[in-house]
This record gives structure tokens, sequence and C-alpha cells, in this order.
């Protein structure tokens, strides 16, 4: 069988340098799109293509003999005048018809647990908005929905750094998030797939109070959670949505909503983020000598 050829946008992103070295490790021939020159150190053996995903002009022929498409662009705190819409659907939007008009055989999307459910949050009605157009785009597709990544949870860490985790509620709801190297590799076995749509957490099922005691004790700090009423959550997110831009509440309005709901998605992998966050405390305090 010939080697598949996969163009991987969102490549510098934290779940995009994961996917770059899986598809290596697993011998697929790889096209990165970059935004500029002195991105070409982030890897070795890819094909660079430099590109703004926001303009269409700049990415005549990027799918040309490409056989997958994965994209995991998107934005997480807006930045130079970027919104959601601007990323999160436009861009993407751009991507999808360069791979209709070089007919690739597959677009996999990067989205996120229950994008589909709360689509009235600015980051998912972008997202969304744009896994509309890809079910419509007569192109075979995979809608990969991933739970927090690890690296979302260092808030836990960072409170805890200071002996005390804030939570609103009473804890309980529960999460399972995963790591970004696990989760490429889930994302690749897709390729093949007839999966149209996929949750994809963790191996670990885990409430709130749960991930605060495991980022207390990576510190070596006694159990001390406090837990807020959770009418103060709602009054942030309406406070915020009131007196500030989508570009300050959106990150917030997502993280705050996210923590009223449980979130859990089929379970994957093997690391665990009681390791994660034990190896996060041992580079803090080995950076800090």
């Amino acid at each position: 069988m010939s080697q598949k050829r996969v163009l991987v946008v969102g490549a510098t992103g934290y779940l995009g340098k994961h996917l770059v070295s899986e598809l290596l490790k697993q011998d697929y021939s790889v096209r990165v799109l970059i935004r500029k020159e002195s991105q070409k150190s982030l890897f070795k053996d890819v094909e660079y293509l430099i590109g703004e995903a926001t303009k269409a002009s700049s990415l005549n022929h990027i799918a040309e003999n490409i056989d997958i498409v994965i994209s995991s662009l998107g934005i997480t705190r807006q930045k130079d005048g970027l919104t959601y819409m601007d990323v999160d659907y436009r861009a993407n939007a751009n991507i999808l018809k360069e791979s209709i008009k070089s007919k690739v055989q597959k677009f996999l999307y990067v989205s996120a647990i229950n994008g589909d459910k709360l689509r009235q949050l600015k980051i998912f009605e972008a997202k969304e908005k744009f896994v509309d157009e890809l079910k419509v785009s007569g192109l075979d597709y995979t809608i990969l929905r991933p739970n927090g990544f690890f690296s979302d949870m260092r808030d836990f860490l960072d409170m805890a750094k200071n002996g005390r985790v804030f939570l609103f509620g009473n804890g309980e709801k529960k999460l399972n998030p995963i790591h970004g190297e696990d989760l490429a590799k889930v994302c690749i076995e897709e390729i093949d797939s007839s999966t149209k749509e996929l949750s994809i957490g963790g191996p670990d099922v885990l409430s709130q109070n749960d991930i605060a005691r495991l980022a207390l004790e990576a510190w070596n700090k006694p159990e001390k959670i406090v837990h807020l009423p959770d009418w103060i959550r709602k009054v942030t997110i309406t406070l915020l949505r009131t007196f500030t831009g989508s570009k300050t509440y959106g990150p917030i309005e997502f993280f705050l909503t996210a923590m009223a709901y449980d979130n859990i998605a089929n379970c994957y992998g093997e690391r665990s983020l009681e390791n994660f966050f034990k190896s996060e405390v041992f580079s803090i305090h080995n950076s800090n000598k």
C-alpha cells in the first residue's frame, strides 16, 4: 500500500505538534501549513507550505496531491484582532474549499466535546458552523470531539500551588481529560474508520474534587478545597457578557459553562493526570534551581 499523504492544519498548536510527531512515527508523508519561515525549525522530515489560513488567496493548491486533511485549527484566546469566526470557522472553511478542489479522500476536524450542545457559546458557535459546512461538503469526514487536554488542567495546578483550590458548586461534576499524545493516536486511528463523530477522553473519569486533590497532592499540600455557590459562576458569566467583548469573555465563558456539566467522553489512552501533575511540578522545581 502506498504511503498516505496528510496535510496537518494547526500544526504549531498543542495538539498539532503531537499529530505531526505521531504521523511521522507511523510513516505517513506529512505536509504542514505554517505562517512564517521561522517555524520551519519546529519539525523535521515534513513538507512546509507558508500561508495564512484566514487568507484564502494564500492557500492555492495547499491540498494538491494530499489524501487526508486533519485540522486542529482554532483559537482559545483571541489575538491579533482575529475572532473565533475568523479562525474556527472561516479559516477552516478556506482549507475545506481547497480540499474539495483537490479531491482529498477525507477531512478530519477536531472540535470539542459537547460543542454541538453548547452552540450558544461564542467559541462553539464558530466551530459548529464549520462542522455544519463540512457535513454537506461531499467529502468523507470525521468530527473528533476531545475532552479537556491535560494542559488545560494546569489551572487547577496553578491554584493548588497557593495551597487552595476554588470550585463552583459541590465539585462533583465529572470529566476525563486526555494527554495530547494519546489524543493524536486516536485521531490518526480514525483516518481509516467510517466513524462520523467521536467523543474522545482520557482513561480516568474524575470529579472536579478529584482533580483538585491530585493538584494539591502534586505540590505536597494539605487538602483545601473551597466550594463557591454556583450563583457566583452564573453572575460572573452574565457580567462578562454584558460589560466585555467576546475577545475577553469567550474563553472564560467556555470554562465557566463547562464546569457546570459532566463532560465524559469515550475513554482512550494510557497517561494519567496524576502523573502529568507530578511531572509538571517536578519541571517547575527544576527550573527554579
